[in-house]
């Protein structure tokens, strides 16, 4: 079914109407009233999106996640199949307390079943390895693996690791420099 403006599959469930241009809700995803979702956003199937979530723009979100309470989540965010967020740091049934922010920044990319536990914040165009289970908070650009995660090197914006050359850092994708930084202008960034 098409809703003002967005796609929503017909098997598909989205309860809200703050969902902007261009974005896709596909089939037994189920977003809910008060959730926020930026343009040109992918929900793929099985997504739970709760209703203080914020999605920024070109955001994708892959099959079977579940988005919960408290998650903020900039533009360009890619999260990956199975990424498992939390929200509460000592949960128990049927006790409900205020949902810890967690904090994905513009450009991050999670991958396969990562884990990311309540109250962190993971930086600007940082790299989560799969299966990582992310315990504290991640720095812009940094590459995390393992579990739990730790720091193993640098990615760039276009989401290859940087490899050190001396003083300088370099990325496989034909890009240079003495520090990553949003504004890097990396050649594999272009579009194909």
């Amino acid at each position: 079914m098409d809703a003002p403006g967005f796609f929503v599959h017909p098997k598909g469930l989205c309860e809200s109407a703050r969902v902007g241009q261009g974005s896709r809700v596909w089939a037994f995803a189920h977003v809910l009233p008060g959730a926020e979702i930026g343009r040109d956003a992918n929900i793929c199937d099985f997504v739970f999106v709760e209703n203080d979530v914020v999605l920024g723009e070109r955001v994708t979100v892959k099959c079977h996640v579940a988005l919960w309470d408290g998650l903020r989540v900039g533009d360009d965010v890619f999260i990956g199949p199975g990424v498992c967020f939390t929200n509460d740091k000592n949960p128990r049934s049927k006790r409900y307390k205020t949902p810890l922010h967690t904090i994905i920044g513009r450009g991050a990319s999670l991958g396969a079943g990562a884990v990311i536990l309540p109250g962190i914040e993971i930086g600007q165009y940082a790299l989560v390895g799969a299966g990582a289970v992310v315990t504290r908070d991640v720095p812009p650009f940094a590459l995390v693996t393992g579990n739990p995660a730790r720091q193993r090197g640098l990615a760039c914006v276009c989401g290859r690791p940087l490899a050190r050359d001396g003083e300088l850092l370099k990325c496989p994708g034909g890009w240079q420099g003495q520090a990553p930084s949003p504004d890097m202008d990396c050649p594999a960034c272009e579009p194909s």
